[in-house]
């Protein structure tokens, strides 16, 4: 079936481009259309309490969104004129501040203890206001009225909260998203043009794997949403790993090309030869990203299945696609080709080889400590750490730590039926907890003995609605710390004893869910994608020792690469342990097998085992270091660029990891396979056997000394 169509599509090279471009349409509408989820804390599972308290604090009070504007030195008539302006944004439904309370005429000094301390820094030169939002309007209505106020503020004031941290996120992410991928492709094209042979093929490769990641893009529409990270980084990841297909098929092409005299039939039996190949190869990498999908943190599945998608569409146009473009700019491609600068690694892989005790060793002394090393990796999970300080949700967040020591806001919401004495005795214990610097509640500020119906709309709305009373407690500790989730666990204990359905949430109860859930992931993720990939090495080589040593050395590179972020002091986001543990094992773990495949082959043509390795080694890692060097561009420059953090330090470890992945293969896989061959042999069927091998490109006996390019 394959090769029919195979020879169909070489014999109509023009049609099949036609159709291809075609489908761009569709697949550039879907992408426009698709939307973008910039709210990391909304891929927490549904079933947690933090998340079933910001339901209700989103559907009763319409508070999950609330922002925090902060004016500083500015007369009570500029505040209040202020605040009667953001009123008129579209899509907000609230705004509190101390004139819905005391009046703005209200001298500072002599306000409450309570109202002061709320809403006055401890200085008295910086006041705030609690804005909510429309609970009818959509999240990007409200991210749109955050970007209303945020045009309001001059220079001192400042407007901070999860609404305001996501806007800023989307702002940086919308300008620099399409950046991202024009600097990758850009240092992607020039390294192809140095290492390949030809300034025109590199531009044809790109051109196919464009559409791929065009027809990928556009079928996200498919999911509503995918993430901000997603959206960033999709595109650059998908352009890295596909590279080496485009490679493998172009190199096939090269051999049948001069053994026949149609190019058409070279180009068909190319096509049917590579197929097996291309789909086993792939599907390594298609595993990586799978097991992200069973995060419980949902951004896993957002981020695996676009991956795993991106795979597919790039295998599918590398054999359906790239055909046809090869066979119409073939003309231009032969004509402007010139000398790769890829250099000979001989004298690197015999230096190896003389010292190939040394390198086995070194790798069996560097695996405990390289794991555990790594473990001890320095990891944030607060979003404010992931944004430059210069925004303005930034500068508010910084401003409330510092002048009004909030650090991060909780809420508390109970029952309305409890008495107003014992929630008053509850806010009471809850002050004095360490840390606590104030707590906003309906009694601490008016007191027990007003009635509902005289009280203003503004404090109903935020304080007690449909049977639900919510109290907001400013701690002073930040999300994510060890004192803040003490606290939380301390006022959980206050708050059960009088409502046992009471919930609590907020930025820091939210935050401590995630690191518990994340946490979790990294564990199953991590098992699953060793064990997927494991059991396709066993099966595809019949082994039972080369899956281990396989896996084993890129998860060493793994390890070292989290080590050196450790090492170096550097903070990295929560998801990037997971997404390194299944992208560069699944990625960069085809570099083990290309050079395992080589030892097999070339001991089954009768050579000698020193002559096998160091033939191996010479053909394959020509591709490894191709296949290195553009996943390292892509991504590195992505990260050269980028200023959320947390996109910037993932595509820093992928660029790292390439690069430590094809070192240890080099370094430390290479002697390992040449010592350990008498054991590979007696747990692998049909090791020195001559037989047609279909997991990877098979050994051409024509052509013994082909460099093969399936990495």
């Amino acid at each position: 079936m394959i090769q029919k169509i195979a020879k169909w599509e070489a014999c109509h090279p023009k049609i099949v481009v036609v159709i291809a471009v075609l489908l761009l349409v569709p697949s550039i509408i879907g992408f426009l259309c698709t939307g973008v989820n910039y709210d990391i804390l909304s891929y927490l599972p549904e079933d947690l309490k933090s998340v079933q308290g910001n339901q209700v604090l989103d559907q009763t009070f319409h508070n999950a969104g609330m922002s925090i504007v902060i004016v500083e030195d500015m007369p009570a008539k500029y505040t209040s004129a202020l605040k009667e302006e953001i009123e008129k944004v579209k899509g907000v439904s609230t705004v509190l501040w101390v004139d819905d309370l005391v009046g703005s005429t209200t001298p500072t000094e002599i306000l409450p203890d309570t109202v002061r301390d709320i809403f006055y820094s401890a200085d008295g030169e910086k006041t705030m206001m609690l804005v909510q939002y429309d609970s009818t309007d959509s999240t990007d209505d409200i991210l749109r009225a955050v970007k209303q106020i945020k045009k309001l503020c001059n220079e001192k004031t400042f407007i901070s909260g999860m609404s305001a941290i996501t806007e800023d996120t989307k702002e940086i992410a919308d300008k620099q998203a399409p950046v991202y991928v024009t600097v990758a492709v850009l240092l992607a094209l020039v390294i192809m043009s140095f290492m390949m042979e030809s300034w025109i093929l590199p531009l044809v490769i790109l051109m196919a794997l464009g559409m791929a990641i065009l027809y990928n893009m556009g079928t996200n529409f498919f999911l509503g949403k995918i993430s901000f990270i997603t959206q960033a980084i999709a595109a650059v990841l998908q352009l890295g790993v596909t590279m080496d297909y485009s490679i493998f098929l172009m190199d096939r092409y090269t051999e049948e090309r001069a053994k026949y005299t149609d190019r058409t039939d070279a180009m068909a039996v190319a096509v049917s030869k590579s197929f097996t190949a291309l789909i086993g190869s792939s599907l390594t990498t298609v595993f990586g990203f799978v097991a992200l999908c069973f995060m419980q943190l949902s951004l896993g599945f957002d981020l695996g299945f676009v991956m795993a998608k991106g795979v597919v569409f790039g295998i599918l146009t590398v054999i359906l696609v790239l055909p046809e473009l090869i066979l119409l700019f073939e003309e231009h491609i032969n004509k402007y080709k010139h000398r790769s600068i890829i250099p000979s690694l001989k004298g690197v892989n015999r230096f190896v080889f003389k010292h190939k005790m040394v390198f086995a060793v070194l790798f069996v002394l560097l695996l405990i400590p390289s794991y555990i090393v790594q473990n001890n990796a320095n990891v944030y999970y607060n979003m404010d750490k992931a944004l430059p300080d210069h925004l303005i949700s930034i500068q508010g967040l910084n401003t409330l730590k510092q002048d009004f020591n909030m650090a991060t806001t909780q809420f508390v919401i109970v029952d309305d039926t409890i008495p107003a004495g014992k929630l008053m005795q509850m806010e009471e214990e809850i002050k004095d907890l360490d840390g606590i610097a104030s707590v906003l509640a309906y009694n601490t500020i008016l007191g027990p003995a007003i009635p509902d119906d005289i009280m203003p709309d503004s404090i109903l709305e935020i304080c007690k609605k449909d049977g639900k009373q919510m109290i907001m407690v400013n701690s002073e500790y930040g999300a994510a710390t060890d004192a803040l989730n003490t606290q939380l666990a301390q006022m959980e204990q206050v708050v059960k004893r009088y409502d046992e359905n009471a919930l609590i949430t907020g930025e820091g109860a939210l935050t401590k869910d995630l690191i518990t859930t994340t946490d979790r992931d990294f564990v199953v993720t991590s098992i699953l994608s060793i064990a997927a990939i494991f059991l396709l090495i066993a099966v595809c080589f019949k082994s039972v020792s080369l899956p281990i040593l396989l896996v084993l050395s890129i998860e060493l590179a793994i390890w070292i690469n989290l080590s050196f972020a450790t090492l170096m002091g550097t903070e990295i986001s929560f998801v990037s342990p997971t997404v390194i543990n299944c992208v560069q094992l699944g990625a960069t773990v085809d570099y083990a097998i290309l050079l395992t495949t080589r030892f097999r082959e070339e001991l089954q043509l009768g050579r000698l085992k020193k002559d096998a390795i160091l033939n191996a080694m010479d053909a394959a890692e020509r591709s490894i270091l191709q296949s290195a060097s553009v996943f390292f561009a892509a991504t590195f420059g992505v990260y050269m660029i980028c200023d959320i953090s947390l996109i910037k330090g993932i595509c820093a470890l992928l660029a790292r990891g390439s690069v430590i992945s094809a070192l240890v293969i080099v370094f430390f896989l290479s002697p390992l396979l040449y010592l350990c061959e008498g054991v590979i042999n007696k747990t692998t069927f049909g090791w020195r056997e001559n037989q047609k091998f279909h997991f990877m490109r098979n050994k051409s006996k024509q052509n013994p000394s082909e460099v093969h390019h399936d990495a």
